[in-house]
C-alpha cells in the first residue's frame, strides 16, 4: 500500500528527526519511500546524513515549478498553459499522474537518491528562501510545487512518501493538510508542545484528518501523564533521551540497527498506525477536498492572478484513485 505520511509540530519539537528515522525504518523494510522536506527550515536532508555541500545542491522545487506545471498539465484541455495553473489545480483527464515506482521528469529534476545503512530513497525539498525572497514572498509559493505534487500522485502498493511539514499550524494556510493519511504530531510535554496540538486538532476536525501524537523529549512517566493528560487517545507512543540521535546530530550517526529498543519500539507503532489508517481511505472525500480547495484558492486570489476562470480546471467527473483514473462524479 502507499501511505501519505506528514510530520508536524512546534518549531524545535523534534519532527524533523523523528521524521528522518521513520524514514530509516522504512528503508531498512526495503519500503520505496518519497522523503519531502516541505519546512522552511531545510534539515531533513542533514539528519538522513547528508553534508553542509550535499544539503545545499538540493534542486530546490519552487524553482522548478514551470517544469512540474508543465509536465503534469500533460494534455487536459481544461487547463489551457502551465501559467494558469496554480497550486491547488486538481488533475483531470488527460493530465499526467506521478507514481513512485516510475521515472518521470519531475523526479528526475526535483529528487535526489540518497543512500542510508540499508536502502535508498529518494529525496525532493522545497527550497529555502533566497535572497530575492526575502521581504517579498510568501513561504506558502514555496510548497505549492509540493502540494501540486501531492495532487497529481497516484498510489502504488507498499510505497511511502512521508513529509516533513513546516513547523506550527502555517500547513492550514492551504489544503495540503488534507493530502495524508495519517498526520504525526510531535510535541514535547509542555504547554507549548501541546498548544500546537490543540490548534491543529481544532481545524482538522472538519476535514477527516488523522491525527496521532507523538510524545519526544520525554524524560520518564511525569512527562508521560502530562501528554496522556493533554492529548488523551490521540497519544500514541513517545521518544525519549537517544544517544543515537546526539551521535547524528553531530554528523557520526551509528548504524541504524543500534537505535535504541525503545525507540524503535516507538517507531514500530507509528509504522503500524499509519498501516492500518490506510483501509480509511475515501478517495471520492480526497478528491472533493482537492476540488474545495482549489475553487476556495481561485475565488480569493487566483482568478485575479491569472486572468483565468480557474473553476473550469475542475473535471467534475475525475476521481483519483490508487489504481488509475475512474470517470465518477465527484
Amino acid at each position: 500500500m502507499n501511505m501519505k505520511i506528514a510530520f508536524v509540530g512546534k518549531g524545535g519539537s523534534g519532527k524533523t528527526t523523528l521524521s528522518s528515522l521513520f524514514i530509516r525504518r522504512l528503508a531498512a523494510a526495503r519500503i520505496p519511500v518519497l522523503a519531502v522536506d516541505a519546512d522552511i527550515n531545510q534539515h531533513l536532508g542533514a539528519a538522513l546524513g547528508l553534508d553542509d555541500e550535499e544539503a545545499a545542491a538540493l534542486p530546490a522545487m519552487g524553482s522548478r515549478l514551470p517544469l512540474i506545471k508543465d509536465w503534469l498539465r500533460g494534455t487536459n484541455p481544461r487547463i489551457g498553459s502551465a501559467e494558469t495553473m496554480i497550486k491547488t489545480t486538481p488533475p483531470g483527464t488527460g493530465s499526467r499522474l506521478l507514481r513512485l515506482s516510475e521515472d518521470n521528469p519531475v523526479f528526475a529534476a526535483c529528487a535526489r537518491r540518497v543512500g542510508l545503512d540499508d536502502g535508498e530513497v529518494r529525496l525532493m525539498a522545497t527550497g529555502p528562501f533566497t535572497d530575492a525572497d526575502l521581504g517579498v514572498a510568501c513561504y506558502h509559493s514555496k510548497t505549492g510545487a509540493v502540494e501540486l505534487c501531492l495532487n497529481h500522485l497516484v498510489d502504488g502498493r507498499q510505497e511511502y512518501v512521508v513529509v516533513d511539514m513546516t513547523a506550527g499550524s502555517d500547513s492550514f494556510a492551504s489544503g495540503m493538510f488534507t493530502r495524508f493519511d495519517m498526520t504525526f504530531l510531535v510535541a514535547e510535554p509542555t504547554r507549548k508542545g501541546v498548544a500546537v496540538y490543540r490548534q491543529y486538532k481544532e481545524y482538522a476536525r472538519d476535514f477527516g484528518v488523522a491525527l496521532r501524537v507523538v510524545g519526544n523529549k520525554v524524560q520518564g512517566p511525569e512527562d508521560l501523564a502530562f501528554l496522556r493528560e493533554e492529548t488523551g487517545d490521540d497519544l500514541l507512543t513517545a521518544f525519549g533521551h537517544s544517544g543515537w540521535v546526539r551521535a547524528m546530530e553531530k554528523g557520526r550517526p551509528p548504524r541504524f540497527g543500534s537505535l535504541e529498543e525503545a525507540n524503535r519500539e516507538a517507531l514500530r507503532m507509528l509504522h503500524e498506525a499509519a498501516d492500518s489508517s490506510y483501509e480509511q481511505r475515501d478517495w471520492r472525500r480526497y478528491t472533493r477536498q482537492m476540488v474545495h480547495f482549489h475553487l476556495r484558492n481561485a475565488e480569493s486570489w487566483g482568478n485575479a492572478r491569472t486572468g483565468t476562470d480557474l473553476a473550469a480546471q475542475v473535471d467534475p467527473g475525475f476521481v483519483l484513485d490508487e489504481q488509475t483514473v475512474t470517470p465518477q462524479p465527484v
